[in-house]
């Protein structure tokens, strides 16, 4: 589908860029092709419309005989900007007052407010960057730690779409030595395709796609973090291990049992990577409601988590109830802590538990908890993400185009020895189509609106 956007690319979309609060600039950003002369009506200083491209300007914002704000306006030509449209960014004081007021009398002069996202929009629909840039323009603005910071910089500076590019470019090359030898059988200097030459060029590109697969995980992990589920019985410590993990008194702790009654959450970063923590209510038979309900949320956080940290006291070491819950988890991560050593220094081994997973310590010395985190680390291979090149898809729409398009590739090698070659056209060109939506080159309306909502206004 070609690119479009109708009467609204011809409008000036202007919105406040920063973000409201006190603060000692905010900047109101103004795009299209009346972006230079709406801003140099109500600006008092150089004109605007002389100046040259990419340029600082130093003036006040007029308005009815009335300065309203000193400020720096940078003005920048099309189509060397962000949209490829002219723009216009008014740095004027912060403050929420002042910054409402400028918006406000921009929209009086002739601009329209800008949707959430649209300035990003406007430059994917403007061929500026691609859809998968676009995605990364907005995980770049949401990433909360250094991992997901370079993943995001690396799909903005075009890694990904280079990859799906590449594999495209391989698809386009088969399907049309294909098509040339079916249709002109006479060309003897094209490559002559037999089911047995094509082979293992339609492998090459399933690899290419199962990489990409294989790795989708560790975006996943990057962007979105670890999900931690502290579970076991009440009073064995679960409390103490998420204040020792946050370094700070985010449960409350008392050698009461069944004191957490409800799934207390908190993160922390590991090795860049987030560790989304959930301390569970302690597990056990209960006639009490509330309590009851508690043990029914640690169940249900222990099903989504992709990391169980099973908590037991050396005291007690394992009961008949500990085994038949860690029989309940057998196929998930589980690190079993083995706490209180402090007190108590028996040792414990089960089935359902690798001994090289169970770790001893306490919370009163810390002993162990570090233990804990290079047992988190070498689960989840940390290391190997430290060393990539985080090139990884980073969000569901990406991965379930890549799953679709590897079926299509996979349909072709499960059936190359029972069909004639003209029939894995169709696949191709679906598998095809399937990478293109990924970078945008086609795309649905609806899905581009509500790709582009999600993200903040003025950006």
């Amino acid at each position: 589908m070609a690119r479009k956007w109708g009467v609204s690319m011809n409008t000036t979309i202007c919105a406040i860029s920063t973000a409201m609060g006190v603060g000692a600039i905010s900047i109101i950003r103004c795009s299209g092709p009346k972006a230079i002369s709406i801003v140099n009506s109500i600006f008092k200083g150089k004109n605007l419309e002389e100046v040259p491209s990419h340029t600082i300007n130093y003036g006040y914002i007029f308005y009815n005989g009335e300065i309203i704000d000193e400020v720096l306006v940078s003005v920048m030509k099309a189509p060397k900007t962000f949209t490829t449209e002219d723009i216009v960014e008014i740095n004027s004081h912060g403050g929420p007052a002042i910054t409402n007021r400028i918006l406000e009398i921009l929209l009086l002069s002739g601009c329209t407010l800008a949707d959430p996202g649209e300035f990003t929009k406007r430059a994917f629909l403007n061929g500026r960057i691609d859809l998968t840039q676009a995605e990364a323009v907005q995980d770049l603005v949401t990433s909360e730690s250094e991992k997901s910071r370079k993943m995001a910089i690396n799909q903005l500076t075009g890694s990904l779409s280079n990859q799906i590019i590449s594999i495209r470019k391989e698809i386009l090359n088969v399907q049309a030595n294909i098509e040339v030898n079916i249709d002109y059988p006479e060309y003897e200097e094209g490559e002559k395709y037999t089911k047995e030459t094509l082979l293992p060029k339609i492998e090459k590109i399933n690899i290419m796609l199962t990489d990409l697969l294989n790795n989708a995980k560790n975006g996943k992990m990057i962007k979105s973090g670890i999900n931690v589920a502290l579970l076991g019985k009440p009073n064995v410590g679960k409390s103490s291990i998420l204040n020792s993990f946050l370094e700070e008194e985010k449960a409350i702790v008392t050698p009461i049992a069944g004191t957490t009654r409800d799934v207390v959450e908190g993160r922390f970063i590991l090795d860049g990577i987030i560790l989304n923590i959930i301390d569970t209510a302690g597990i056990r038979k209960t006639d009490d409601v509330v309590e009851k309900i508690g043990v029914e949320r640690s169940i249900k956080a222990s099903e989504d988590a992709d990391l169980i940290i099973y908590v037991v006291s050396s005291e007690d070491l394992l009961t008949s109830e500990d085994e038949e819950i860690l029989k309940s988890l057998k196929g998930k991560n589980v690190i079993l802590f083995v706490n209180k050593n402090d007190i108590s220094d028996k040792k414990l081994s089960t089935d359902f538990v690798s001994d090289d997973y169970i770790i001893y310590g306490n919370t009163v010395t810390f002993e162990g908890l570090d233990n804990l985190k290079d047992k988190i680390r070498k689960m989840f291979n940390l290391s190997e993400i430290e060393s990539s090149n985080y090139t990884f898809l980073s969000n569901a729409r990406q991965l379930s185009l890549i799953k679709s398009a590897n079926v299509k590739i996979e349909n072709i090698i499960n059936t190359i020895g029972d069909l004639p070659l003209d029939v894995f056209t169709i696949d191709l060109r679906e598998a095809y189509e399937l990478l293109g939506e990924i970078i945008g080159e086609t795309y649905k309306e609806d899905l581009i609106d509500e790709l582009f909502s999600k993200f903040c206004l003025g950006k």
